[in-house]
């Protein structure tokens, strides 16, 4: 029995795996390419999933986020320009958005007089900087909801075939 301390420890790859209670053989015979041993490697971090591997895992334990810990932790361009991205709940991903909206309201007639002259002053730095920490906050919070919608989708809690056809009708 792993002990929940270990199982906190442990990469995300290891901590699904053992969530949906498959032993690396059973893991191996549900991702059907990758063998046990290369399992093992991966949850010990001896070595790093090949982005494949990920997209596999992440379908197969039904676990979407593993795109995100993928590409935060183990790409180097990932991790270098990617935010790495939370689970949360649909209120508080709304509740997060409209802040950082509310916020950059507020600023949008500044963020207009500093982009006039097509630079950015030393004495208009400032507000620059929380202008771009607040767009930041936005696209991370887009991404979260994304995300939401992604777990969403594979818990079978939005229907897809309803989800895909309303995503055409918008485009």
């Amino acid at each position: 029995m792993v002990r929940t301390t270990d199982l906190e420890d442990r990469n995300l790859y290891y901590q699904r795996r053992v969530e949906l209670g498959l032993t690396r053989e059973k893991a191996s015979e549900l991702l059907e390419v990758i063998p046990p041993e290369r399992i093992e490697r991966i949850e010990n971090e001896k070595f790093d999933p090949h982005p494949e591997e990920v997209l596999l895992m992440a379908e197969k334990y039904k676990m979407p986020e593993l795109y995100n810990y993928y590409c935060t932790h183990q790409c180097p361009i990932g991790a270098k320009y990617i935010p790495e991205i939370k689970v949360k709940d649909l209120s508080r991903i709304v509740l997060e958005m409209l802040v950082s909206l509310n916020s950059i309201h507020e600023k949008k007639e500044r963020l207009m007089e500093i982009a006039a002259d097509g630079m950015v002053a030393n004495d208009e730095l400032q507000d620059f900087l929380f202008i771009q920490n607040e767009l930041e906050k936005i696209s991370i919070t887009v991404d979260t909801l994304q995300l939401w919608v992604e777990k969403m989708k594979t818990e079978g809690l939005i229907d897809l075939e309803q989800y895909s056809r309303l995503r055409e009708e918008e485009k």
